[in-house]
């Protein structure tokens, strides 16, 4: 049986400590902040991280240099047979084409997982990952497993200002001043490989409603619905919203009561182009036993 190690990155919302203690390797994503580079989690702190954007400090997301990602897998493969790489969304990021790249000079030992997945979605992508190593899966079987189970997760965000959309050109001045004026907090989606819009609500409850109703309807219709095994995971992700997210965790807990709810930050470069405050409801079926 081989050994496998699992190689993510932290758009998956897994930290450095966090890494170690699960056992999965993290790659920091490089932010570009007033022409001077950071590393997610290395020398950038949520905290910092939102201070500099509060400020109007000037943030370009990035991916991780040819040479971070090489040096890591070369120093892997000096303790492990083979590698599965999985990182963001390919819809979101050209970083899983280019570790596609780099992973041709690896005669195989090296696999990279397009499932098109972020945040907590693409953290229990990796937590799948290393339960299938366990289980004596080889890389390229955790590969296709993994992308076979690609669309058994959603992701709905909602955003708490339209400010960072415009300020990245995502949409226009006119529809964000409408928006501001009329106070929408627009409810996105991620389904594939896309980020898209999916309702607007005019409150924050009624926005969390959204979401619970979206959660709720994949769950019945594309995941077998609820049943006594609680075979979905349930997670919730926010940006600079924690005591939100907490709140949040209760409401829905009063519906699903028994269901284990992970709660973590969203990426930061996921971040950078909502701004702070937004809040995320998330699901994905777990694996068979």
């Amino acid at each position: 049986m081989s050994s496998v190690a699992i190689v993510t990155d932290s758009n998956s919302g897994i930290t450095q400590a966090g890494g170690r203690e699960l056992g999965i390797h993290v790659l920091p994503m490089p932010f570009m902040i007033n022409e001077e580079t950071y590393y997610e989690d290395i020398d950038l702190t949520q905290e910092q991280f939102y201070e500099k954007l509060s400020a109007g400090a000037n943030i370009g997301t990035s991916q991780p240099s040819p040479e971070s990602v090489t040096k890591l897998w070369d120093s892997l493969l000096n303790d492990y047979d083979e590698i599965v790489h999985i990182p963001m969304s390919s819809g979101l990021s050209g970083s899983c084409q280019s570790a596609m790249i780099l992973a041709e000079d690896y005669q195989g030992k090296v696999q990279v997982v397009n499932n098109q997945r972020i945040s907590v979605t693409q953290r229990q992508s990796c937590l799948d990952a290393k339960l299938l190593a366990a289980r004596g899966k080889n890389a390229k079987e955790i590969k296709e497993f993994l992308e076979a189970d690609k669309f058994n997760s959603s992701i709905y965000i909602m955003l708490d200002t339209l400010y960072y959309l415009k300020k990245g050109g995502r949409i226009t001045p006119a529809a964000a001043a409408i928006g501001t004026m009329l106070r929408l907090k627009p409810v996105l989606q991620i389904q594939g490989d896309k980020l898209d819009a999916f309702a607007k609500a005019r409150t924050t409850n009624q926005g969390k409603s959204i979401m619970f109703n979206a959660i709720k309807s994949d769950i019945e219709a594309r995941f077998g619905g609820m049943t006594e095994d609680k075979h979905i995971w349930l997670q919730i992700a926010h940006t600079a919203n924690l005591e939100a997210a907490e709140a949040y965790k209760e409401e829905i807990l009063s519906q699903f009561p028994g269901y284990d709810i992970h709660i973590d930050a969203l990426s930061l470069s996921v971040a950078c182009h909502i701004g702070p405050g937004a809040l995320a409801f998330a699901c994905c079926k777990k694996m068979a036993i």
